[in-house]
């Protein structure tokens, strides 16, 4: 067997290239939209991807099944669990609980786990030359390293009432059965570190079965079911946006991007004229540099973020144009970064600042002294990070409006009178800085130290909300 893992840090998401040696065939699980890294895996393995499955229908990216089996033929192979409405609407190889995926001399037994979402199902792999046992785990967004897949994401993200504790009593069943697999069995997940799915994934690759049955919390709650309800429903991260229209997407028919797009570069005419139409503009320099001088209007999403594209996912909608500025050394890689969720509609870019025909701005920061005395003195505090970080401890007296959600809260944060803005460690202060004055705020600081610096030097925090 030949086994490799593909890791995408910019959304945390793990894919995995499975070939037999034998027959020399190879199934993908769980592939990104950029899908030539496979196409090149078989060319220098000299192996025919003639496999690809997924363990449920994605909310988080877009699923690039599609595009492998466009470039080479290959047959797909996907869930036909959950019942009505969660049904994949193109042609597929369907399915079911039990059922068997021979692949050369490799054996894929697909094992149903709802609970993140109805649809969703693992499989068992069995490499039968080497042993009768199952000796890979490939469970999804069922069972992380150290966390499980959420419940939630259907209510919160796709407006599904209900379906959270629906789906956490499904994932406690899920995790019954879980428990009666082998300890051997080694654990690959769909997610890292970082990824929305889920509220404390581990940062390494993968485990084994017997040791997320000692370490993962959500093997500790025995018979209390309520508990691990409970627990597993309590303080999820903000899901982006963007995770409906992926649901959406992965399931009906859509256009399929078989390379890689070379964006093209926006003159300055061109520039001026679509950015005084509303078209908007995100600033991959880093946080330091666009202090300096920024376009006013724009938005500052760095590029060394690795969930750049999801940043820019929470301030558009995927039917209107965007542009980009940012170094021609970084477009290939912004450019997966952006169709790996199916921002697709972007005019173009610009290198420079020096495209924008009117004055730039800078960045008003605050000192950690200076902020103190502002709020002593009444001035409002925005809290820019997500609700359970501001839980956990903030600042005396600071509102709490995630800065993913700025512009469907700006009537809680005045125009007319200096606001402190701050976060962790002050990249969603920039982000959130810009968002503001993009939407005519004027009187906006940076307290771009955040909560680390305010911890750092010994100052107090409240907890709760």
């Amino acid at each position: 067997m030949h086994f490799e893992l593909i890791y995408d840090k910019s959304l945390a998401h793990a894919s995995y290239f499975v070939g037999c040696q034998k027959e020399k065939v190879a199934a993908i699980i769980d592939p990104k939209r950029d899908v030539d890294v496979y196409i090149a895996m078989a060319k220098k393995h000299g192996m025919t991807i003639t496999h690809v499955l997924e363990t449920h229908i994605h909310a988080d990216f877009l699923a690039g099944s599609r595009e492998i089996a466009a470039l080479t033929g290959a047959e797909m192979y996907l869930s036909d669990e959950g019942g009505e409405g969660w049904e994949y609407e193109f042609e597929n190889n369907k399915l079911k609980h039990g059922d068997i995926i021979n692949m050369g001399n490799l054996e894929f037994e697909v094992v149903h786990t709802p609970g993140h979402t109805p649809e969703s199902i693992s499989f068992l792999l069995t490499d039968k030359p080497a042993s009768f046992e199952p000796v890979m785990y490939f469970t999804g967004d069922f069972v992380f390293v150290g966390d499980i897949g959420r419940p939630d994401l259907l209510e919160k993200a796709a407006g599904m009432g209900g379906t959270a504790n629906e789906g956490a009593i499904q994932m406690y069943d899920s995790i019954k059965s879980f428990k009666e697999l082998p300890d051997h069995i080694q654990l690959w997940p769909a997610h890292g570190a970082g990824s929305a799915c889920g509220k404390a994934l581990g940062a390494v690759p993968s485990s084994t079965t017997g040791y997320e049955k000692i370490r993962n919390w959500a093997f500790q709650y025995g018979d209390d079911k309520q508990g691990f309800i409970d627990f597993l429903l309590l303080d999820q991260p903000e899901p982006p946006k963007y995770f409906a229209m992926m649901k959406s997407l992965n399931k009906i028919p859509r256009k399929l991007v078989t390379k890689v797009p070379v964006l093209k570069k926006i003159s300055n005419a061109d520039f001026n004229t679509s950015f005084s139409k509303g078209i908007k503009l995100f600033d991959a320099r880093e946080k330091q540099n666009f202090a300096k001088g920024f376009i006013p209007g724009s938005i500052n999403t760095p590029a060394s973020d690795n969930f750049f594209a999801t940043k820019i996912s929470l301030y558009v909608n995927y039917e209107e144009e965007i542009m980009i500025l940012a170094d021609e050394s970084q477009l290939d890689d912004l450019t997966r970064k952006l169709m790996r969720i199916g921002l697709d509609n972007v005019k173009g870019f610009i290198s420079s600042t020096d495209s924008y025909n009117g004055d730039l701005e800078k960045v008003n920061f605050v000192s950690i002294e200076e902020t103190i005395a502002m709020k002593d003195k009444g001035t409002l505090v925005v809290d820019l990070r997500g609700a359970s970080e501001y839980k956990e401890g903030h600042i005396e007296g600071a509102i709490n409006v995630y800065f993913g959600t700025i512009e469907d809260n700006l009537d809680k944060i005045p125009k007319d009178k200096p606001v402190v803005v701050h976060c962790q460690s002050g990249h969603r202060a920039s982000i959130g800085y810009s968002a503001l004055v993009k939407n005519g705020y004027t009187n906006i600081l940076n307290f771009s130290g955040g909560m680390n610096e305010w911890l750092k030097k010994g100052n107090a925090v409240v907890t709760g909300l």
